[in-house]
């Protein structure tokens, strides 16, 4: 059994630490915000005072944080704290230069480094069955991968540092993109008088189907834990999907991709969290199509 820090213990870092408490490792973890500790601590994390504090003798440090300057900011201050070699495992979306600025600081510092962003949403995360894209080098991947598979059910050595962030932009670019896709069609339908049921039957058995029908339909009663049921309750919100959405279109702009329904995705998303929707689940863009009509 490992002895692990987990910084970030929300509602993504939270479940993946109880995780590997319950498969038997000593998990140490911090948190700025107390309710995370105390949720944590009841499930067996043993809360430290500081982010330096949980990392104090672990082998392995996993962060999950809302952006690459906060993770910057911590893996600074642990490294100073602490500057023996482990092994560094950054769960959070952030963008790939950043990814790969922090692997060539942590590197440099005699310690390994893998991105490894996650796709599966917080009912991933409880159930352990997320999916991981990892950059990073295959030594440092393999010493990883008993941890991993405690927290997902796919684990994808994506290639170099920054590979993991790169797959993350990219998949959750195309989700946008096919959540609001599918919620237009789904509002067509409804005003050409077709029932949400008979349009689940047929789509989620055709050419037209995705997840975002199939797991994340957009209107209740169609899935069992869609967020639609939960009205729209997030299992992923809207404010993360800009943020990830903000995250690639950047890369787009650095390699001169043209990524025209992205960038549409993009400013919907951004219009949809300025009205004030950005703690809803992302699927509840199809409100927005709604509210809105074709000028004739």
């Amino acid at each position: 059994m490992s002895e692990i820090a987990f910084i970030g213990l929300g509602n993504m870092g939270g479940p993946m630490a109880a995780n590997l408490v319950e498969a038997g490792h000593t998990v140490r973890g911090f948190d700025v915000v107390k309710e995370a500790q105390d949720k944590a601590a009841a499930s067996g994390v043993e809360i430290a005072a500081t982010a330096e504090d949980a990392v104090a003798g672990a082998e392995f440090v996993f962060t999950s944080l809302p952006n690459g300057a906060l993770v910057t900011q911590v893996l600074d201050a642990i490294l100073s704290a602490h500057p023996e070699p482990r092994l560094y495992i950054d769960l959070s979306t952030i963008s790939v230069a950043e990814a790969r600025e922090l692997a060539t600081k942590v590197n440099q510092a005699g310690s390994g480094f893998l991105d490894a962003p996650v796709s599966g949403g917080i009912a991933g995360a409880a159930a352990g069955t997320l999916a991981f894209m990892v950059g990073g080098e295959a030594e440092d991947v393999a010493k990883a991968r008993p941890l991993l598979e405690v927290l997902g059910k796919s684990i994808t050595h994506c290639g170099d540092h920054g590979n993991g962030q790169a797959v993350k932009a990219c998949n959750n670019m195309i989700l946008a993109v096919h959540q609001i896709v599918l919620a237009e069609a789904m509002v067509l339908g409804e005003r050409l008088g077709l029932q949400p049921q008979a349009f689940f039957d047929v789509v989620s058995n055709a050419t037209g189907n995705s997840w975002a029908l199939s797991v994340n339909a957009p209107v209740p009663g169609l899935v069992e834990n869609s967020p639609a049921n939960r009205d729209f309750a997030p299992g992923f919100a809207a404010a993360l999907m800009l943020k990830d959405l903000r995250l690639a279109m950047q890369a787009a702009e650095d390699t001169s991709t043209a990524t025209v329904l992205g960038a549409i995705a993009a400013e919907q998303y951004a219009a949809f969290v300025d009205e004030g929707h950005g703690g809803l689940d992302f699927s509840a863009i199809i409100n927005d199509v709604r509210a809105k009509k074709e000028k004739k």
